[in-house]
């Protein structure tokens, strides 16, 4: 069912002739994407004679503004984390959650280094070490307090849930050291604060092993994320899914990619997703170590990846919006239903013969995978390497034919009449 406005009704910006897939809605039809000021403000088609500016989407893929549920966004604090916006509107992503960078003890930091200097959207989940991660203190049980972490947590709009990671992976037991110390104290947090926890797990049974986290510590819509990292028992013998992983599922358990530098194996991923196994989300644990080199460098490349081991388009593009904006319970995100904030993204599809790496170093062939044209965070085009949305230079309006004012310049200053173009 088409949504439309009232004939009068001017748009700032039309996204024309794409096909409009929003899993959020169950639409998935080539139509018109109409946009005024940060709202979509209609869906329908034949709504570019009412538009003021107009971007040709035909043969594109136009879909809510991505979700990056897993990556790491302080500079400032924690060394091997990226700059948000200049990775998130590259790939189509419009929010981006920072899994755990920050504590309770820096969070107001973070806020603003962060969270309000960006243009894109930042959420949040707060680490239960009051540091964050980045330091040999992340290992200190002293330092892990649910009711400041829950307070925190409680305090900020942004903040999505709590972050449970790295803890004592494999040093030998001792009295300061319990093996489930950091997994308890970050689900009491997350009790206190009525918000999901996501968990970095190392299991080491038989005292901590992963199916006492899935199965018994970790609650209902609680995130499990790494999950197809080396160190899970994803396959038992005779390469078979371990049935551990639909128990949990059925208990509400969330398992979210989070593919990083180390957490990524086609020996686990591609059997357990011919077997029927996907992960709830797709996110990317994106950080220096694993953004330049290849490995990862955007959420797309990830999504790839998937794409050519069985997982359909629209699953994909599902797992990238709405499903992990269901997870940190902001589901009017990852969404294009009229009156929704106005993110978007143009996704093109393409053919040809495309190579993926793992975190071992393998190689994938495959013959698919998205790339971002455009992408409109609250209304604003803010990637548009080909100029989709760009006059043609000859034909541009005045003001391009005039000298900018030079960085600090007052209003209203105006440059020598020699300075003039054209």
């Amino acid at each position: 069912m088409m949504v439309t406005a009232a004939d009068t009704q001017v748009f700032d910006l039309v996204l024309a002739g794409g096909r409009v897939l929003d899993p959020a809605t169950g639409l998935d039809k080539v139509a018109d994407v109409a946009i005024t000021g940060d709202r979509i403000a209609a869906i329908d088609t034949g709504l570019v004679a009412r538009a003021r500016r107009t971007v040709d989407a035909k043969g594109l893929l136009v879909t809510p503004g991505l979700i990056d549920m897993h990556v790491h966004v302080y500079p400032h604090h924690f060394d091997i984390s990226v700059v948000a916006d200049g990775q998130s509107f590259s790939s189509g992503i419009t929010t981006m959650v920072d899994a755990g960078s920050a504590g309770p003890a820096n969070y107001a930091h973070f806020r603003q280094a962060v969270v309000q200097r960006s243009k894109t959207r930042i959420l949040a989940l707060v680490n239960i070490v009051d540091l964050g991660m980045g330091g040999d203190f992340e290992q200190d049980v002293a330092r892990m307090n649910p009711a400041w972490t829950a307070e925190v947590a409680s305090a900020y709009p942004e903040v999505v849930g709590v972050k449970m990671a790295h803890y004592w992976t494999w040093q030998p037991w001792d009295a300061r050291h319990a093996p489930w110390d950091c997994v308890d104290l970050g689900v009491r947090a997350g009790e206190l604060s009525h918000k999901p926890t996501m968990t970095d797990f190392w299991p080491r049974p038989p005292e901590r092993s992963y199916e006492d986290l899935i199965l018994h510590h970790l609650r209902p819509g609680d995130i499990h994320t790494h999950v197809f990292a080396q160190q899970f028992p994803v396959l038992v013998e005779g390469g078979r899914l371990n049935k551990v992983y639909e128990q949990a599922r059925k208990r509400g358990i969330v398992f979210d990619l989070g593919h990083g530098a180390g957490s990524f194996w086609f020996r686990w991923a591609a059997r357990a997703i011919e077997q029927g196994f996907v992960p709830d989300s797709i996110s990317t644990d994106l950080h220096t170590r694993n953004a330049a080199n290849g490995l990862v460098t955007n959420l797309l490349n990830v999504a790839s990846k998937l794409l050519n081991l069985g997982v359909s388009v629209e699953d994909a593009i599902a797992k990238m919006t709405i499903a992990p904006a269901r997870e940190i319970g902001r589901p009017e995100l990852g969404t294009l239903r009229v009156g929704a904030e106005a993110d978007v993204a143009l996704l093109a599809l393409e053919q040809g013969q495309f190579g993926f790496i793992d975190c071992g170093g393998a190689r994938l062939q495959g013959d698919r995978r998205l790339r971002c044209r455009l992408t409109v965070r609250a209304g604003e085009v803010v990637y548009d390497p080909d100029g989709l949305a760009a006059p043609d230079w000859t034909t541009a309006p005045g003001s391009y034919w005039r000298c900018r004012g030079p960085e600090g310049s007052p209003n209203g200053w105006q440059p020598p009449d020699s300075l003039y173009v054209g």
